[in-house]
């Protein structure tokens, strides 16, 4: 009989009589089991330590084995509700994050959500990017803190203006970075102004740092200067945190006369601006303006940006582009929580970035996009005529929709599962009262093009059965 049928033929006997005895009786020890089952001293260990994982039996070394208390399908649950006063008022809610990926039933469409479908993933490139990158001599050594200086360098040359590798801390993707930005900059309790409706993400990141999101309304054209400055004097805040550049859920681009403006509101407040520029990847081919950051010398604007969206969502590489003293202020930060970043996928993004094959993905990700932002668009005016869009996307992921009267959002969510269908709602977007109801659709996550002219179908069918 080899170890492993021997290990199962004592552990059958050991379960029969521990089924005999009652909880905290023990066990005969190893040489009384070695002697009475005629097995060797591996047997009787591999056999004991089986019993322990699964929580039936308790060692007590220099003791014995003894059996536990057995748990019945009658018994009472666990009693954990003496965690409520410890964790007190910190609450922190990710049920309502996008970047929450549900099960979706098969056959359900994916109008939701913020990633890409892996059949726009440049698979086959990050896969040779990270085979290279594994190659390296020096793949498995310790980073440094702020990230590896040639991907620093690549991400300073992509914000722009006179930013040097000095200037950049790599981090675990934009959410990350968000986390580490709302920490390091402000105090909990104080208020951070954002675009009203904004990245539900951000909000979330806001008030697990202890912050409180204070909407400033935008409209087409982007955020109003006009409110912003408002929006400071009343509150006192010294952070404002935007989406510049395809605004999510919008899609809005702030206008030109605005971005100036914008900066120079922060800055006469003595305010940081996070300008999160998640969507520089994700134009439609036209061109995309300059980051904020460009043409800010005097540390007024934190840039930070990922390549999660326009790669893959577990590709978590970002970059928070800063000048000043927050730079040491978040290395600090870096150290404390976690050191480093993992040098391989570091490495495997410097490979990625360094490639023409990267360029030419994103302009194939481009034309992609744009082909399926006209066939989404195109079917909602067909579908649901009075649904009120905001203005085409010229870049990101969404559509953004203003309900007609009748159900709520949650309604319509719920009624659009059920005719295979996944969309995010809008109250999901606002920091305060929604201005109206809403629902967000996304155009990337589909398989193909074709599915989304099927999802809107479905949707207006969801819409017409009163939801």
């Amino acid at each position: 009989m080899n170890d492993g049928s021997s290990t199962e033929a004592l552990l059958a006997i050991l379960r029969t009589e521990i089924a005999a005895l009652a909880p905290g009786d023990r066990l005969p020890s190893s040489r009384d089991l070695i002697a009475r089952h005629g097995v060797g001293p591996v047997t009787v260990s591999r056999a004991v330590a089986q019993l322990a994982a699964e929580g039936v039996v308790v060692t007590r070394p220099g003791s014995g084995t003894y059996v536990t208390a057995r748990r019945t399908a009658g018994s009472a649950a666990p009693d954990t509700s003496w965690q409520s006063v410890v964790l007190a008022d910190r609450r922190i809610d990710a049920a309502e994050e996008e970047t929450a990926l549900p099960e979706l039933p098969p056959g359900t469409v994916p109008l939701s959500g913020g990633y890409l479908h892996e059949s726009l993933q440049p698979g086959r490139i990050l896969g040779a990017a990270l085979a290279r990158a594994a190659r390296r001599p020096d793949a498995w050594h310790r980073a440094p803190a702020a990230g590896l200086a040639t991907l620093r360098a690549l991400f300073a040359r992509q914000t722009g203006g006179d930013h040097g590798p000095e200037d950049v801390l790599v981090t675990a993707g934009g959410q990350s970075a968000l986390s580490m930005l709302f920490r390091a900059v402000a105090a909990p309790g104080a208020p951070l102004l954002v675009e009203s409706p904004t990245y539900p993400g951000a909000l979330a990141a806001a008030r697990a740092a202890g912050l409180r999101p204070v909407p400033v309304p935008m409209d087409d054209r982007g955020l109003r200067p006009d409110l912003l400055a408002d929006a400071f004097a009343m509150t006192g805040a010294r952070l404002l945190y935007c989406q510049p550049t395809f605004h999510n859920p919008t899609g809005v681009v702030l206008a030109p006369e605005r971005r100036r403006q914008v900066v120079d509101v922060a800055r006469a407040a003595g305010a940081f601006l996070i300008e999160d520029d998640f969507a520089r990847h994700l134009g439609h081919g036209r061109a995309v303006p300059r980051p904020l950051a460009a043409d800010d010398r005097d540390g007024t604007v934190v840039h930070l940006t990922s390549l999660s969206k326009p790669a893959s969502p577990s590709l978590r590489i970002g970059a928070i582009t800063a000048r000043g003293p927050v730079v040491r202020r978040l290395l600090s930060l870096r150290r404390a929580d976690d050191f480093f970043l993992a040098r391989p996928l570091q490495e495997a993004a410097v490979e990625l970035l360094s490639t023409p094959a990267w360029d030419r993905h994103l302009r194939g990700l481009g034309t992609a996009l744009r082909q399926r932002c006209a066939v989404l668009a195109h079917a909602v005016a067909r579908e649901l005529p009075d649904w009120t869009p905001a203005p085409t996307p010229e870049g990101g992921l969404h559509l953004w929709l203003r309900l007609p009267p009748g159900p709520t959002e949650s309604a319509l969510a719920d009624a659009a599962r059920a005719h295979g269908v996944a969309v995010d709602p809008g109250h999901r977007f606002f920091p305060a009262e929604p201005t109206a109801a809403h629902v967000r659709l996304a155009f990337a996550a589909a398989a193909e093009p074709a599915d989304l002219a099927e999802a809107v179908r479905r949707l207006a069918a969801a819409a017409r059965s009163g939801a």
